[in-house]
């Protein structure tokens, strides 16, 4: 295993001093590893005492290595060599980072646009398994995906049941219908392991095996974590960062994760839905923000923000005030990361395993698609952009000063977070507005692509402190693309997730900017064009 370390400075090292000793006194490390389920309080103990499997799923999951190779072999006899994976939030984020950090191929549809899911289809078709992947056997976008391939295989003559493998608990809906259909393969996970706690089970296997990655390497390094961290000790690196995170005194409640050497792809996104759907609740939490060890939120020197540095084994780091720098290998970091989230939802006096907001967007989605409404008018339409928004855009008559109009309704304590709901991957360059925004408003920023951030930061906009400002940007498809016996297309599956979240959200008193995309190259210019033209703001450490 790569060596495990931990270096934190100010507030991150005050927590570490205030609550380590109690930590360890209380014997909190094997209490968790012991399953010890009264740990989070009397209203916990119904939900944690079916949640904790994840303390030893890297040694549970061992039996599943042998399955998993052979399947892979068997498939690429057949000459199918691209796997693609269809899951949302915890049955996806972690196979993209284990296999992105192998450096092998995984494709993840987590998406709904039906550009993003046609270009999917289009490559390569003969060569690809799909895997899909679903903990309840029900989520909507993760069953519209399936069936869009399957008709795409058996319209190509293509088995398609010989192509689809599925992951799923024992006994849900999709665990049924796939056998009885015949699907290539059934992998259960362990049902008493949470999604967003699920990357060493065959949620995170199954892909990332199939895909290449040398997963019994992977299950080794995250076993003997789990012996590191299964010690009341004040060396214990998994308590250090569990009070880090949930600690701190007055709570620094945005938790910016930068990557800065570790060597791990894409880590902060899986830490993000990890935190935020633990922790957002109740009115309290920690907010994720991945960022760059260069992006503004890390040189604010705001008493809000905690930034966490992901750093490799030997690195030479000098931190500033209030950070920490952590580092270690893949799985041993997804394993500590894993037990810290458990350790701050102790010390912030909530369930770490529920996530009680998700389902209210879902049911607002759904009940929009059932009830087929018109869209909701435009305030204006500004070249490629219309803008919806509430009372708060006032006399604003062009996207600029819609803009600018919510950035006003940010407070000192809020963030603002930024969701698009289109291609992820052919639209990548929309994510350099984040730096942009943040650096104009001094305030940290998330960035999300919908419907995937509604499995992740979603919980903590609704049961996390109510200071968000929401950004939604949604954009017209070149085509839409029908779901296969279903009443309801992708594109207006994406565009009931979207509404559906932005209704929430204004129920919850959140100010809500839509900006829908008439043409999606054009209007990411003109909004590009928009933020950049925003005037800096000076951090803390500058003025």
């Amino acid at each position: 295993m790569s060596t495990l370390s931990y270096e934190a400075t100010g507030a991150a090292q005050q927590a570490l001093e205030q609550h380590l000793p109690a930590l360890v006194e209380d014997r909190i490390a094997t209490r968790i590893f012991a399953k010890d389920h009264t740990l989070w309080g009397p209203d916990a103990e119904s939900e944690s005492a079916i949640r904790l499997g994840w303390v030893e799923a890297a040694t549970v999951s061992q039996p599943l290595v042998k399955d998993i190779l052979e399947l892979r072999d068997a498939l690429r006899a057949e000459g199918v060599t691209r796997i693609v994976l269809c899951g949302m939030g915890g049955s996806s984020l972690a196979p993209e980072v284990i296999a992105g950090t192998a450096g092998v191929e995984l494709t993840v549809l987590d998406s709904t646009d039906p550009d993003q899911v046609r270009a999917a289809l289009a490559e390569r078709l003969p060569e690809t398994a799909i895997v899909v992947s679903s903990k309840s056997g029900s989520t909507v976008e993760t069953d519209s995906q399936r069936r869009i391939f399957e008709k795409a295989f058996n319209d190509a003559g293509i088995d398609a049941a010989s192509r689809i493998v599925i992951v799923t608990d024992p006994g849900s809906p999709l665990d049924k219908a796939s056998r009885e259909a015949g699907y290539r393969a059934v992998f259960n996970a362990d049902p008493n392991v949470g999604g967003r706690f699920s990357a060493l089970t065959a949620f995170g296997l199954v892909p990332s095996g199939l895909a290449g990655v040398d997963i019994q390497a992977f299950l080794d390094e995250a076993e003997e974590a789990a012996e590191v961290l299964n010690e009341d000790a004040p060396e214990n690196i998994g308590l250090a960062l569990g009070t880090a995170l949930g600690g701190t005194n007055p709570l620094r409640n945005k938790i910016v994760i930068a990557e800065d050497g570790s060597g791990i792809v894409g880590f902060a996104d899986w830490a993000e839905q990890l935190i935020a759907e633990s922790t957002g609740k109740l009115g309290t939490g920690v907010l994720p923000v991945v960022a760059g060890p260069s992006s503004p939120e890390a040189k604010t020197g705001a008493d809000d923000v905690l930034v966490v540095r992901l750093v490799g084994a030997d690195a030479d780091v000098e931190l500033g005030a209030n950070e920490v720098a952590i580092a270690g290998g893949l799985a041993a970091q997804m394993m500590v990361w894993e037990f810290a989230t458990a350790v701050a939802g102790r010390l912030l006096g909530i369930n770490p395993f529920d996530q009680p907001d998700v389902e209210a967007a879902k049911v607002a989605a759904r009940g929009l698609l059932d009830a087929q409404p018109e869209p909701t008018p435009a305030a204006f339409v500004d070249g490629a952009i219309e803008v919806r928004g509430g009372e708060w855009l006032g006399g604003a008559a062009t996207a600029e000063e819609a803009v600018r109009a919510l950035l006003d309704t940010l407070q000192p304590d809020s963030y603002l977070s930024v969701q698009a709901y289109f291609d992820r991957l052919a639209f990548a360059q929309l994510e350099g507005v984040r730096d942009e925004l943040a650096a104009a408003t001094g305030r940290p920023v998330t960035f999300g692509w919908g419907p995937r951030f509604l499995h992740s930061t979603g919980q903590f906009h609704k049961g996390g402190p109510a200071i968000g400002v929401f950004l939604q940007v949604t954009a017209a498809s070149t085509e839409d693309l029908a779901i296969p016996d279903r009443p309801f297309t992708f594109g207006e599956l994406i565009s009931a997730q979207a509404a559906g979240d932005a209704q929430v959200l204004a129920e919850h008193g959140r100010p809500v900017l839509r900006l829908h995309l008439t043409d999606r190259a054009a209007g990411v210019a003109q909004l590009q064009e928009i933020i950049a033209a925003l005037p800096a703001r000076a951090s803390a450490t500058e003025s």
